[in-house]
């Protein structure tokens, strides 16, 4: 039987791989739970440079949670929040990976799906790409961490207009407002992230750690750095890696990063 959900590795590359392509990849219980597991793998690989979110079979990264749990995931108060808990830590999860994260999205990015992709730092799509985050066709709230996540890329009104209506965007608008960074077409998907992905692997891991904290910390709310965001930014002017940068610039040469 084929994994659901599983983690692999090209290079430097990690790709975490929703894989029910028969059911647009929907979400199960267990698909969400699997995901902190995986983070925590990656974030124990100092070889694992670049994190790929996709779905398996070109025509879906994710139709969000399987309704077709919900009688079983819903049953209980307790149920209840022990499924919320498990979609609100896998989200988490890709958050707090100090590795860049790409979601690599074409077809259906819906509801959960979209919460994944919104959860990572780069949404590449394809040009059949359609984006929804329908709560409200079912009555329920969107959580407070994806939504902010939502206002943060589109802005307050267009995040209201996507969460009262739960209407299909495509991605042209989703590009148009923020809420995707790249549409590539379908045969192009691939190899678009591939590309961004290796040239993220290249650089200085020194630079990507320090300024996805400093970025994050802005993000939510700093006005000032941290003493230890202070402390990180010094220390890049001492570094083995600005070192061997400033080195390969005068040599006229690639450089070669080595910290991890």
């Amino acid at each position: 039987m084929e994994q659901e959900i599983y983690l692999e590795r090209q290079g430097p590359i990690a790709r975490i791989v929703l894989n029910r392509p028969a059911k647009r990849n929907a979400m199960t219980a267990a698909m969400w739970r699997a995901i902190p597991a995986f983070c925590a793998e990656i974030a124990a690989d100092p070889e694992a440079l670049v994190v790929v979110l996709t779905g398996a079979g070109g025509k879906a990264f994710s139709a969000g949670a399987d309704i077709a749990e919900f009688p079983e995931v819903y049953e209980t108060p307790e149920s209840t929040r022990a499924y919320n808990e498990a979609v609100e830590a896998a989200q988490e999860a890709i958050v707090a990976l100090d590795r860049p994260t790409i979601a690599a999205i074409s077809g259906a990015c819906v509801g959960g799906g979209c919460g994944l992709a919104l959860a990572s730092d780069f949404r590449f799509a394809t040009e059949d790409a359609r984006f929804a985050i329908p709560p409200a066709t079912l009555g329920l709230a969107y959580s407070f961490n994806a939504t902010r996540r939502l206002v943060g890329k589109v802005g307050p009104s267009r995040a209201k207009d996507m969460l009262f209506s739960g209407r299909l965007v495509a991605a042209d608008e989703a590009l148009r407002i923020g809420l995707v960074d790249r549409v590539v077409s379908a045969g192009a998907l691939d190899q678009t992230v591939a590309a961004y992905a290796e040239r993220l692997a290249s650089v200085s891991q020194y630079t990507i750690r320090t300024m996805m904290r400093m970025v994050d910390a802005i993000t939510l709310g700093a006005d000032a750095p941290t003493p230890d965001l202070a402390e990180a930014w010094a220390a890049s002017f001492t570094g083995e890696d600005f070192a061997e940068g400033y080195r390969a610039f005068m040599e006229k040469r690639s450089p070669v990063f080595r910290w991890r």
